[in-house]
């Protein structure tokens, strides 16, 4: 490829940039208007969730471990969009996958750790994509709108780990007592251990200490959270299963014409997508709260971390390297709220309407980036084309011959 194609190549890849971005000050311009309704001076607002989000060692731990769940989702969600269909069911999927790792862990508890860990992220794993792969057969064989499908599949499972935190899951503890649902607390040794990065020590005077984020809940969730991010892309740009997914998402009739079997694919994307929703419920349990209880609602475990996977995933390009410093951003903005309440008294909730202007702003701006890359096609293929139809026109000489 010449330097020139190399490039216009990056040019148009920042261009298609311009609108999300956009999108994201014109989010932020509305969110300021309110804050200004409320009473709220804008730039002490947003100074102050920038303080809260990333102005200390333990904030920026804090919005890291709010971003591990949300990446994991939007792995899940860029995968089920790019295949054409759209899942809604990242809370009930993490239920499923929470539900399954405590209940490996708390069966192998006289396992060592680094038996109980791998099983516990498998069987998460396997139990969220089994839980979208209801939602996926449902779709592919008898037609069933997903969206409706995971929705209703949120409330079958938060019932679900309801009924079992109540019953044979209930910490043996709480039995005869007016209890709280949850199960009993996992050893030291079934965790997820911490996330401790080593500085050097000509570098202490920038961080204080040798060990960051020695004393935070950071865990290794977020390592593994960014390398399948990174494997997910590989998988989607970089292999055949990833390229058929895709197809079936451009354009199921012609991936249907080119021989790909569409009900197959559509199965796989939520399958994937639900099974990376259940990491982020077993990661929940095994690297931050140590037992799974609710207070009988979803977001009671997930913290709306499903929905909010929708979001990072959107603002991404529904691309899983794109997802990892969209889910920081609004890990940011989750903690950061926190401060910003109890400094200026401004909701928290503010930061839902938030995510939903950004959504809105963000889906809109890409009729714009469709555009763009519709033209590019065009103009490459005439550009293709031009050569062949010159050939074939004959020159004055082969005319008069």
């Amino acid at each position: 490829m010449k330097t020139q194609d190399i490039l216009q190549n990056i040019f148009n890849r920042l261009l298609d940039m311009v609108p999300t971005l956009l999108a994201l000050v014109l989010a932020f311009l509305v969110a300021s208007i309110l804050l200004v309704a409320m009473g709220a001076d804008p730039g002490a607002a947003i100074n102050s969730m920038l303080q809260g989000a990333f102005g200390t060692e333990n904030a920026t731990a804090e919005t890291l471990v709010k971003a591990t769940p949300i990446l994991f989702v939007a792995i899940g969600i860029a995968i089920a969009f790019r295949g054409g269909v759209i899942n809604i069911g990242g809370e009930g999927q993490m239920i499923a996958g929470a539900l399954a790792g405590i209940t490996t862990t708390l069966v192998l508890k006289d396992a060592a750790g680094l038996v109980t860990i791998p099983l516990s992220l498998i069987m998460g794993f396997l139990a969220g994509a089994f839980y979208g792969g209801i939602a996926g057969f449902l779709r592919a064989y008898f037609g069933v709108n997903e969206i409706l499908s995971t929705i209703m599949l949120n409330q079958v499972a938060v019932q679900l780990m309801n009924y079992l935190l109540n019953n044979p899951l209930l910490d043996p503890a709480e039995i005869g007592t007016n209890h709280i649902p949850k199960t009993a607390r996992i050893l030291a040794d079934q965790q997820l251990p911490r996330l401790v990065i080593n500085i050097p020590e000509f570098m202490t005077p920038l961080f204080g200490h040798v060990d960051l984020f020695a004393r935070t809940r950071l865990h290794t969730g977020i390592i593994i959270a960014v390398v399948l991010a990174i494997l997910t892309y590989v998988l989607l740009w970089r292999t055949t299963i990833g390229y058929r997914i895709r197809a079936v998402g451009q354009n199921e009739r012609a991936a249907r014409y080119a021989g790909i079997n569409v009900k197959r694919q559509m199965m796989l994307s939520l399958v994937l997508a639900g099974g990376f929703a259940g990491l982020a419920g077993v990661v929940q349990v095994l690297g931050l709260q140590y037992r799974l209880q609710t207070d009988g609602s979803p977001a009671g475990f997930t913290a709306s971390a499903g929905f909010n996977g929708i979001v990072a995933a959107l603002f991404g390009g529904l691309n899983p390297i794109g997802a990892i410093p969209a889910s920081a951003f609004f890990g940011g903005l989750l903690v950061g709220a926190q401060k910003m309440q109890r400094d200026l008294g401004v909701p928290a909730a503010l930061i839902t309407a938030i995510n939903g202007l950004i959504v809105v702003f963000v889906v809109s701006s890409q009729i714009f980036t469709q555009r763009r890359q519709r033209r590019r096609a065009s103009i490459a293929v005439a550009e293709v084309e031009a050569p062949a139809e010159r050939a074939e026109v004959p020159t004055p000489a082969e005319e008069i011959v």
